[in-house]
């Protein structure tokens, strides 16, 4: 049987969207309490009952997280014009070689706007 396991995380950061059209007020500089769907896929283990240990994608994402807490995120490498869709496609980089099975990346800039990717 296949899976989904979906792990949840949260970071503050302030950003300014360079990119954005002139007199955008995302040119100036704003925050966002920023919110991250993690999902992996994957058949689980008859003998153990699952698939995935919630603790991998911790791990993988902690020092993503103390680069990104608190920041300004056009100063983090690769996020220099930091929309949600390119955060999206900046934590799939980081993310797919540590996570096998990584399957679907949500960035939540507000309660109600989101962006989601599954990858290239």
């Amino acid at each position: 049987m296949r899976f989904r396991l979906t792990k949840d995380f949260q970071f503050e950061a302030a950003q300014t969207l360079p990119s954005a059209p002139e007199g955008h007020k995302c040119r100036r500089m704003h925050g966002h309490s920023f919110k991250l769907e993690i999902s992996v896929e994957g058949e689980a283990d008859a003998k153990t009952g699952w698939f995935y240990d919630h603790a991998d994608i911790s791990r993988a994402m902690k020092p993503l997280l103390d680069v990104l807490d608190h920041s300004y995120l056009n100063e983090i490498p690769g996020l220099e014009n930091p929309t949600i869709e390119n955060m999206c496609v900046w934590f799939w980089a980081k993310l797919s070689p540590q996570l096998p099975g990584l399957a679907e990346i949500v960035v939540h800039e507000t309660p109600t706007a989101r962006c989601s990717f599954r990858g290239p």
